[in-house]
């Protein structure tokens, strides 16, 4: 198998760059930066960065078709950024030709992943335009008529990332189809729905005319489907978009026939709907054509979780960013924290999945829904299958949850994330996954052991999601990634977690299949989530569980005495093939390694 990473070699250095000269000391600073396969050196420079921790770095910089890193000169100072490109979100000139003052004249770069690069260059005979024309080219690439780096990556892992998910394996896993719930591929060729993949659970009573009716009064086509049902009560947990009642108040008699459909799948006595939004904005959502479900649908209830829109959230994000970066907000910083709201909106998400997951863990039948249905109703319908369903929860089962509730259900991560775009101003950008991979980690910090996987995997993902080095998160639905051949064309984020698989396990889990989760939803139990919001502050370092550290050891010390074992156990073949008797007591490495446990 190939390797996934390829080490830049020094000799084909002339071949990018012939200008720059073999014996320069410098040029040793970026001789040994490993580069992935496809990934090709653009531009290399003398700058320096100015470190908002520590005073003006002089270094060198490099420039790749996937990343920017920089590495200092000064041997007593040593700094290295290693920053892919997707997560630019801005490149901007810093002062001008005439500016005064030392170190005015550079870039300024504002990131996605909570932080900002400022560089300085020398002012005279234009130093920064190369560098900034390559940059900015490069980093926003769908802007310039560029692929993403996902498309040039030629990194292969043996992980086959893009077979995890299977819609038809996942719904036989949840005992589907039933005498009550039916598949449907009305959607193959994705003319119900645009946004929705082509394989969908819904009632068994429902006809395909019924589902086209349905499908004309709900925005975008977003039609309820189930995404996921109880195996002993078969209560649901439907998914869908808002009704188009509009300012008239307009009804549908095939949309509320169908509604009815869901609650007597498994005889609700009322079917409950979550309308994600604070009710004012449904009403005035009205005024679009949008709006609720009223009274007409007289065997349903209806609840409002006030959960705000995605300007809201990412203004809140914002916030969030100016207390922690560069320097954390000491003197009032828990009055500042609140004032970004951005834990009260953590709160009010995990509240709405709790609320769910406790009516459908009692045996009601409920329904989800936000204004379009990808984004409130997404991170509501994901956190509540997490606390019901132990499947989730594990490595592989987090993988699927993704792929099914966040992926295949139309998330719009190219709006929401702006990959290789440089409208950076562009109002549909908000963290909407960030927020739910922020509330999965507040529930492995309540539940240690229940997770099979660690914190090292939620921040993989935010990484990956922004950096464009996996086709997985490309794209704003299924069809669309049909459409550019992300499957056949780029590798899966998957591939490389499962390659490496032990890198991301809890080494505290513990299956517990029956158990369902009700975390604390309560501004006394959330935290701030430092070691991803804060993790560029060198000053500010989370310190490692003793337990855990301890535990690392523990697994390097095993892998050294399996690499022992396997060296005698060659010199034992050895000897019995010598003496032609081999001892029926002998047990391979593996088998011998069992009897090493270490109590906790």
């Amino acid at each position: 198998m190939a390797s996934p990473v390829s080490v830049y070699n020094s000799n084909a250095l002339d071949t990018h760059i012939p200008s720059i000269p073999r014996e320069s000391q410098k040029m040793e600073l970026l001789a040994n930066v490993s580069l992935l396969p496809g990934e090709d050196r653009i531009i290399d420079k003398d700058i320096i960065y100015i470190c908002p921790f520590n005073e003006a770095v002089k270094g060198k910089v490099l420039i790749t078709n996937y990343r920017l890193y920089f590495k200092s000169s000064d041997a007593d100072l040593a700094v290295t950024l290693d920053v892919p490109l997707g997560a630019i979100s801005r490149v901007e000139k810093m002062g001008g030709a005439s500016s005064r003052g030392e170190n005015s004249y550079g870039l300024d770069i504002t990131c996605k992943d909570m932080r900002n690069l400022r560089f300085a260059l020398k002012q005279e005979g234009h130093s920064r335009r190369d560098i900034f024309e390559l940059l900015f080219k490069h980093a926003f690439p769908l802007s310039h008529g560029l692929p993403l780096f996902a498309y040039v990556n030629q990194e292969k892992y043996s992980g086959k990332g893009w077979s995890i998910y299977n819609p038809v394996e996942e719904f036989r896993r949840q005992g589907l189809p039933n005498n009550k719930w039916r598949f449907t591929f009305i959607n193959e060729s994705y003319d119900l729905c645009d946004t929705y993949p082509t394989v969908l659970a819904v009632p068994f009573k429902s006809t395909e005319e019924d589902l086209r009716r349905v499908s004309a009064f709900r925005s975008r086509g977003r039609i309820p489907v189930l995404s996921w049902i109880h195996r002993e009560n078969q209560s649901v947990i439907v998914r869908c978009s808002q009704p188009l009642v509009g300012m008239s108040g307009k009804r549908n008699k095939d949309d509320e026939r169908y509604l009815d459909l869901i609650r007597e799948a498994n005889d609700t006595p009322k079917l409950t709907i979550y309308d994600a939004r604070p009710s004012v904005n449904a009403v005035a959502n009205k005024a679009t054509g949008g709006g609720y479900e009223g009274d007409e649908y007289s065997n349903a209830e209806l609840v409002f979780l006030d959960i705000q829109n995605i300007h809201v959230m990412r203004e809140s994000l914002k916030k969030l960013k100016d207390i922690v970066y560069p320097n954390v907000e000491e003197s009032h910083w828990l009055s500042s924290l609140e004032s970004t709201h951005w834990l009260e909106h953590v709160k009010l998400v995990l509240s709405g999945a709790i609320q769910v997951a406790d009516k459908v863990s009692n045996g009601n039948s409920v329904v989800v829904h936000c204004s379009d249905g990808w984004d409130r109703t997404a991170q509501l319908t994901s956190l509540a299958m997490l606390m019901l369903d132990c499947h989730y929860r594990t490595l592989r089962g987090f993988q699927v949850l993704i792929e099914k509730e966040w992926i295949s259900f139309g998330h719009k991560f190219s709006s929401r994330i702006g990959h290789g775009d440089k409208n950076h101003a562009d109002q549909d950008r908000s963290p909407i996954f960030v927020q739910f991979i922020d509330c999965v980690w507040q529930m492995t910090k309540q539940f240690p052991t229940a997770f099979e996987f660690n914190e090292t995997l939620l921040l993989t993902i935010l990484d990956h999601l922004y950096s464009c080095r996996f086709g997985t998160f490309l794209y704003n639905c299924e069809s669309a990634r049909e459409q550019h051949g992300v499957r056949s064309k780029t590798e899966s984020l998957w591939s490389m977690v499962n390659h490496k698989i032990e890198r991301y396990q809890n080494p505290f889990y513990t299956l517990d299949s029956g158990r369902v989760l009700y975390p604390v939803a309560s501004m006394r139990h959330l935290e701030l989530w430092v070691a991803y919001y804060i993790r560029w502050n060198p000053r500010v370092r989370q310190q490692q569980s003793p337990v855990e550290q301890r535990y690392k050891e523990l697994l390097a010390l095993r892998d050294e005495y399996l690499k022992k074992l396997e060296q005698l156990a060659l010199s034992d073949s050895t000897s019995s093939h010598l003496a032609n008797s081999p001892s029926p007591h002998t047990s391979s490495p593996s088998q011998q390694l069992t009897h090493l446990h270490t109590p906790f």
